[in-house]
């Protein structure tokens, strides 16, 4: 709530600049709704988000909720309005500013320059796969399992982001996957390499995710 208070304050300052009022209403997630409703999303603050054209959210957690059940965890809030507003495309810029390049731990001649964008699904994969669980084998041994399942529609979707993003910088795209080893990822590779059919004047590379 700290940052997301800060935040707000610098919102108004913007709108004060160009002109622009922000009505806010203020919502719990996570760490903090399961303290005051027992749940880390909940129903209310799932429909308020809907009914607002946009959605401000800082941390969810900490180390206090790490021991409650899976379902009650802040990170769950945190994946189910993820799926609920279909909020499947994070959009992260990596970046430098030339006056802390001595800050870095990486080499300036390595760092210095860097303008990267990166596109990471959401609401689909291992997070969201199933079958998923902890059970118990026929040895009595405990055995836990998640599901990477990504469709064509899933994957089409983040790769015509990532193509559009590419269009208004420097018209080059890499998909990173695990085609080698993963046949989901042979899918995904698929069908990014068929999207880009779309995208002619994008350069399409691929990148096994080890060595990105």
């Amino acid at each position: 709530p700290e940052i997301t208070a800060v935040t707000v304050d610098v919102l108004k300052i913007v709108g004060e600049k160009f002109g622009l009022k922000f009505n806010c209403e203020e919502a719990l997630i996570g760490g903090a709704a399961y303290d005051a409703a027992g749940d880390p999303l909940p129903e209310e603050t799932l429909s308020t988000c809907k009914k607002a054209d946009s959605c401000l959210l800082a941390c969810i957690g900490g180390y206090k909720w790490d021991e409650l059940p899976r379902p009650k965890r802040p990170e769950s809030g945190l994946l189910r309005i993820r799926k609920e507003l279909g909020l499947f495309a994070n959009l992260r810029p990596a970046t430098t500013i030339p006056q802390l390049l001595d800050s870095s731990t990486l080499k300036p001649e390595v760092v210095g320059g860097v303008d990267i964008m990166v596109v990471r699904e959401l609401t689909g994969g291992i997070y969201f796969g199933t079958p998923k669980g902890i059970d118990t084998d026929e040895s009595g041994k405990r055995v836990g399992y998640s599901t990477m399942v990504y469709s064509e529609d899933e994957v089409r979707r983040i790769a015509k982001v990532g193509f559009d993003i590419a269009r208004k910088r420097r018209s080059k795209l890499c998909s990173v996957d695990k085609a080698n080893v993963l046949d989901v990822s042979q899918l995904w590779r698929e069908t990014v390499t068929a999207t880009a059919a779309d995208y002619s004047d994008v350069e399409l590379s691929h990148m096994y995710v080890v060595n990105a």
